[in-house]
């Protein structure tokens, strides 16, 4: 590796492509990063920090070189110091009339990038060693100029200065960058005087940026500001008090660089040494796993098309169908045996699939124009799978690998040679497996004994193969793409669930980092489990109820053997979602009895039918919405369709005459309109059953309802804050979309505001405040709601053990005073940063 001797910024051949030929500015930044994500000198966000950059500065230094670099609060992606190289011969416009040749992507954590900036900018003046780089076919030529002392000729006579001049030490902790030097060549130009700038014996003229980054000025360096022309002396008191106003921003700038390092780098697992091979994805599952690798390749059929007879097809297929249906019965009644009925829904979801006339009738279409039966049902898969991916929906996407899944499961049976490698092939031993995506059958039949892990090329955070993922309890990480092909079998490599890396062929230092890793790891696991079921009460007395999020009844034993205190959020979208029909009210009523039986006089709080946005049902055939998130949803849903309302409503009356402490609450609010006319028909449908009065409250969800919280909640019993949906209301970002979910943060600064205004809009009528979003199960956000004013959280059953010991740790009188702070912040980083404040 070649460094510079002054910065050790890290510059080698792996870090330089040649002859490059990207098709726009965006390509360009993408592959300039990737180079540095391969070296394992940034993590993968830093890639998308560098295209946030470009929104806010034009990184086009001059003379066919751009420098992207990432933001000052992302420098916590950075791992080492490095400039990686792309060079283009062709050019690539980086803005209007910019042409870059040469893009130059800097990550650096400290100052050293002034000495790379000084490189550069002594590049400019030397033009036709510009060119010649922008050509080379040798990367050393491309090293040796930027890690060199002489890229430009420099002159040895003494400078003088003009006659005003004033000393000034410089301040800015990154010293003198792009940034601050664009604003003193502004400021310079304005005053219309000539002003420059020594540094020993190092002159440049202020109006002149390349020249001000020549200098290399870091923190603590002294300079001599001088100038001459009309009314010298004042404007170049003017001029320093430009710059030194700058200072105040470039320390908050450093200060939130700083607490944004200190939060990747407090809470998870962090490589010893230089990790060599990383690769970035997407957490599906959490828990870190260090192993050998199992690559399993991805199986597509050679599918021959052998027409036959349409009775022939017919009854073949028809035989395929029925000997998969008969499989699928055998699947679900193994994975409810071994994982639960819970899961087993999403084979009983798969298995109706095969029963849809649609999917036949096309594959039979095609045999009818000539086509064979594999090939012709193959086909009528392909046909439909493409139409989930390309709906725009995410979750309708996923589902895609359902269908696929089962559309191979019968090609097997139409021809043996046809049937798709499985897991039963897996070797003795341990593994991690490393795959380009796995089916839920795959995720569903996996030997928790052998697989201890899995990373896949695909996938998301919500398909079926995470969903399972989580319930094995085997970290996974999925979307990690292309890079994935870097892992062959046998390689060791680190699965870090909870920071979504994979670590490939680490180190034996870093070996032995992950195994103690673990060790610690799991010692914490078992001593917040042993404690699960203790309430969660702070350090100087005060108790927060913990509560559960769940779908059926089923799940209750397993919630409350987590220390659940009862459930917070029964969400009964699922008595629609996984089924073919609605469910009538007796069917309804069954099921909430049987919540409220299995929790034995704990509180239930039953969510009405929460439907439309991601939550699509179509045996309800709800009309086609352009942008469902902001169309008819939740409660909009059921004023209007009270043939959902109505039953719904009679049930969970029925079912309260025999529980204690059951209460109903409505998603989607908005208005008082909306509470009253639900009210009505609550009423209504407590006395056509003789039902007792239950609590009824509602869901804060958008901005709307935190807003007027002091006035919704006049005529509720509670409120539940939905932290997911009010997170992407608020930020204006679909928390689906794969590209901004890093930033639809619930910590983000906005989103708490929105929840202090609504528990002090609660506590005017004394109503009770809950939260049942994702920000409840994290333990920082746990912390940040309890210093809020929250009075319940309810989560995932899995995190309650580490909410419950996290809150446990601290104070009230701490949890307020991060949370005062916190509402304070700019950005969900610094919020995240106070992790290691309250660790």
């Amino acid at each position: 590796m070649v460094n510079s001797t002054a910065s050790h910024v890290a510059l080698n051949e792996q870090l330089i492509q040649l002859n490059a030929h990207p098709a726009d500015k965006k390509a360009a930044i993408e592959a300039v990063g990737a180079l540095l994500v391969q070296a394992g000198m940034v993590k993968n966000d830093f890639i998308h920090s560098m295209m946030q950059r470009e929104a806010v500065s034009n990184t086009y230094l001059g003379s066919g070189v751009a420098i992207p670099h990432g933001l000052v609060e992302d420098k916590g992606l950075i791992e080492h110091d490095a400039i990686a190289v792309l060079q283009v011969p062709g050019g690539v416009e980086w803005n209007d009339g910019q042409k870059a040749t040469l893009i130059v992507a800097i990550a650096a954590k400290s100052d050293t990038h002034i000495t790379i900036l000084r490189q550069l900018t002594r590049l400019l003046q030397n033009e036709s060693l510009l060119a010649e780089l922008s050509t080379t076919d040798q990367t050393a030529k491309i090293i040796e100029a930027l890690t060199g002392e002489a890229a430009a000729p420099q002159s040895s006579e003494t400078v003088k200065d003009y006659a005003h001049a004033i000393e000034w030490t410089v301040d800015y902790p990154s010293g003198l960058h792009a940034r601050p030097a664009s604003s003193w060549a502004d400021s310079a130009k304005k005053l219309g005087i000539h002003i420059q700038v020594r540094h020993d014996n190092e002159v440049a003229a202020a109006d002149n940026m390349v020249a001000l980054l020549q200098l290399g000025l870091r923190t603590g360096d002294q300079v001599v500001i001088s100038a001459e022309g009309d009314n010298a002396e004042a404007l170049l008191a003017q001029f320093k008090q430009s710059i030194m106003a700058l200072t105040a921003k470039e320390k908050e700038d450093a200060e939130r660089a700083q607490a944004q390092m200190k939060a990747q780098n407090t809470g998870g697992w962090q490589p010893a040494e230089n990790h060599g091979d990383a690769l970035y994805g997407v957490t599906a599952s959490p828990g870190f796993m260090l192993g050998k690798a199992y690559y399993l390749s991805a199986h597509e059929p050679d599918i021959v098309d052998a027409p036959v007879s349409l009775i022939e097809g017919g009854a073949l297929l028809d035989q395929a169908l029925n000997q998969a249906r008969q499989r699928m019965v055998a699947l679900i009644d193994s994975t409810t045996r071994r994982l639960g009925a819970g899961d087993a829904e999403i084979f009983k979801a798969q298995a109706a699939l095969l029963e849809d006339t649609s999917l036949v009738s096309a594959a039979c279409q095609l045999m009818v124009a000539g086509h064979g039966v594999a090939w012709s049902w193959h086909q009528a898969i392909e046909d439909r799978a493409e139409q989930l991916t390309q709906s725009g929906n995410p979750l309708l996407a996923e589902r895609a690998a359902d269908l696929r899944d089962v559309g191979q499961r019968v090609l097997g049976y139409i021809d043996p040679a046809l049937k798709r490698t499985t897991l039963a092939d897996l070797p003795e031993g341990e593994w991690i497996l490393v795959a380009s995506d796995l089916s839920p059958s795959d995720t569903a039949l996996l030997d928790v004994n052998k697989v201890k892990g899995l990373v896949t090329e695909f996938g998301g955070p919500t398909s079926h193969t995470a969903i399972l993922a989580r319930t094995l309890g085997i970290p996974a990480v999925v979307a990690v793409g292309q890079g994935l092909h870097i892992i062959e079998t046998h390689d060791e490599i680190i699965v870090d669930g909870d920071g979504a890396a994979i670590y490939v062929r680490p180190t034996a230092t870093n070996i032995d980092a992950a195994k103690a890793w673990i060790i610690t790891q799991r010692e914490k696991r078992e001593k917040e489990e042993a404690d699960r079921r203790k309430p969660a009460t702070t350090t100087d007395g005060h108790t927060m109820m913990v509560a559960a999020n769940v779908n059926r009844p089923d799940q209750v034993k397993f919630a409350m053997a987590q220390g659940a205190e009862g459930v917070g959020l029964m969400r009964t979208e699922f008595l629609f979602l996984e089924r073919g029909d609605t469910p009538s009210e007796d069917e309804q009523y069954e099921t909430y009895q049987a919540m409220i039986t299995a929790l034995d006089d704990a509180p239930l709080i039953i969510r009405a039918l929460d439907i439309g946005g991601d939550k699509q049902v179509a045996h309800l055939k709800l009309p086609h919405e352009e942008n469902p998130f902001l169309g008819v949803r939740g409660t909009r849903l059921l004023l209007r369709r009270l043939d959902l309302l109505l039953p719904q409503l009679k049930a969970i009356y029925r079912a309260a005459k025999d529980g204690k402490d059951v209460s109903i609450m409505f998603p989607m609010i908005t208005s008082v309109a909306e509470i009253t006319a639900l009210k009505a028909h609550c009423e209504e449908m407590r006395i056509a059953v003789d039902g007792p009065n239950i609590p009824i409250g509602i869901m804060v969800e958008v901005p709307a309802a935190a807003l007027m919280a002091d006035v919704l909640a006049e005529h509720v019993d509670f409120f539940s804050i939905g932290t997911n949906d009010l997170t992407q209301y608020t930020l204006a970002m679909d928390r689906q979309n794969p590209d901004l979910a890093p930033e639809a943060d619930s910590l983000h600064p906005a989103v708490l505001r929105l929840i202090e205004k609504t528990v002090q809009g609660a506590k005017k009528h004394q109503r009770h405040v809950g939260v049942c979003g994702g920000l409840a199960g994290d333990p920082l956000g746990a912390l940040l709601l309890m210093g809020l004013g929250v009075d319940e959280l309810s989560m995932t059953p899995r995190d309650i053990a580490s909410v419950k010991a996290r809150i446990r740790q601290h104070s009230l009188a701490d949890m307020q005073a991060m949370a005062a702070k916190a509402i304070t912040f700019e950005n969900a980083a610094e919020v995240r940063a106070l992790t290691g404040d309250m660790a």
